[in-house]
């Protein structure tokens, strides 16, 4: 499928749209986050994608070549794993440093498109990707995974205090690699998601019931992930602002967890959440909710889920704080999108 600058992105007649509204700000604008010069406000937003032993092999390479030549200023990889203990999960890990080498093979292929390139970082926990039925899975408590059916183990809390330094190291090993930037993947109930979701966290200590609670594992990773890495190291967070289901999280946690971030130095928030029941054309899917967070918070918002029609991308970033948007799946479909994008809005020709 590809997706029309005249049908789908919703450009019919309107390209002119963005020459003579008068803009504050353009999709097209280059900005500086934290020291890092993004060349648009356009983020690919991550995708898991498959390897057999967690190393950045040709396909990886072959993906990211043609993402980082398709007009996207930045590039968030695929959630890459932080722990040894989830290794057979078949996707791209940073758990140790002998996978630092084909990292660096990756961020050079990237920087030499002129784009950037965030390392996703994830502990999957009882999100079992591939087939680990039978190792011991990690949650905060031991409540069958809605999505994997995966029965967990609820996590001791010295297993809890070694999950952050894992991320940290992880960091620090992305850092080295050359990437630009980290993405806590805090989003799509992974282990981190999981003690912010009430459904899933049902503990009685520190780590469980208020909303401080359930919060202080991801800001506890966080700030062990920012002594890593330093100050001038752009670190990112991905969160859920809706669940879709009940005792999930509240809009007044995310922003709770957003303030309390943001006053620690978070760089940016990419804002997601129950995406996979949504129609593909129904988006942007969690603007109210990225707005929300960004009156609230001194972070960058980036909205993603549901970007399909540059117009509309182009009036949210006119009439909202959001700043970025994050594209998946149209990337996946087109890699050169937003060139194509870019093209057209220029007056170029482009495929229809």
């Amino acid at each position: 499928m590809r997706y029309s600058l005249s049908r789908d992105i919703g450009l019919t007649g309107k390209i002119d749209f963005i020459r003579t509204v008068v803009c504050v700000k353009a999709l097209s604008d280059a900005t500086v986050l934290n020291g890092l010069s993004l060349k648009n406000r356009f983020i690919r937003a991550a995708v898991g994608e498959k390897t057999t032993d967690g190393t950045v092999d040709g396909h990886i390479l072959g993906v990211y070549r043609e993402l980082s030549r398709g007009g996207a200023g930045t590039l968030i990889t695929g959630f890459t794993l932080i722990d040894e203990a989830e290794r057979l999960y078949p996707i791209l890990s940073l758990y140790d440093d002998s996978f630092i080498d084909g990292h660096k093979e990756l961020t050079s292929l990237v920087h030499e498109s002129g784009a950037n390139i965030i390392s996703q970082l994830v502990y999957a926990g009882s999100w079992v990707i591939g087939n680990r039925r039978g190792d011991v899975l990690l949650a905060p408590s031991a409540i069958k995974h809605l999505k994997s059916n995966a029965v967990p183990r609820e996590a001791s809390a010295a297993e809890i205090k070694a999950i952050p330094r894992k991320f940290a190291e992880a960091a620090l090993r992305a850092k080295k690699a050359g990437h630009d930037g980290v993405e806590l993947h805090a989003a799509h109930w992974f282990f981190l998601c999981q003690f912010l979701t009430p459904y899933y966290n049902r503990r009685t200590d520190q780590y469980g019931g208020s909303v401080e609670n359930r919060a202080r594992m991801l800001i506890e990773t966080y700030e062990a992930v920012r002594e890593a890495v330093g100050r001038d190291f752009p670190v990112w967070v991905k969160i859920n602002v809706n669940d879709g289901f009940d005792m999930g999280v509240s809009l007044e946690d995310c922003l709770y967890v957003g303030r309390e971030l943001s006053r620690r130095g978070i760089d940016a928030i990419e804002v997601s959440g129950n995406w996979m029941d949504r129609p593909e054309n129904s988006g942007p899917f969690f603007k109210d909710e990225a707005q929300a967070l960004a009156a609230v918070t001194g972070a960058s918002i980036i909205l993603t889920g549901g970007n399909r029609d540059f117009q509309k991308m182009t009036e949210i970033l006119n009439s909202t704080d959001i700043a970025y948007f994050g594209l998946a799946r149209p990337l996946m479909k087109e890699p050169d999108l937003i060139n194509r994008f870019f093209e057209r809005a220029n007056g170029k020709s482009a495929d229809s």
